[in-house]
């Protein structure tokens, strides 16, 4: 079988999600996480760089916002449990989810990866997870 030629070769993927308050998100994920972020005015967008280029297109969607009801973004880390301390001074509340083994923390640590999970002011769902 002969395989198809696509126009997604090569082409560099973007995921997104909604928010409800840019202004807000801006604020959490430029300066309460530290990540870099920047801000399109004209087309009222944010994007969130991460490492190796890889982007994320945060737009608004005011009063019709409603988060996702499942995780939106994941950043591995080498230290789980070091960023989930370093996250909580920041002030970041970490969720919990019946069904799953988590410590006091918050960090669920089954057969799995280590993860942990918390929310965007727009309550999109995010997790640090362990880097294997």
């Amino acid at each position: 079988m002969k395989s198809a030629t696509s126009a997604f070769t090569g082409a560099k993927a973007m995921s997104s999600f909604s928010v409800d308050d840019l202004s807000k998100a801006k604020a959490f994920y430029g300066t309460t996480l530290g990540l870099k972020v920047t801000e399109d005015t004209r087309m009222q967008t944010l994007t969130i760089i991460l490492s190796a280029g890889a982007r994320v297109l945060v737009y608004p969607k005011g009063s019709a916002h409603v988060p996702a009801t499942f995780t939106v973004l994941n950043f591995p880390v080498a230290n789980v449990e070091g960023a989930v301390d370093e996250l909580a001074s920041r002030g970041i509340r970490f969720e919990r989810y019946e069904g799953f083994n988590q410590d006091v923390k918050g960090i669920a640590r089954g057969d799995g990866t280590a993860i942990a999970w918390f929310k965007d002011p727009a309550g999109n769902i995010l997790s640090v997870l362990q880097d294997k």
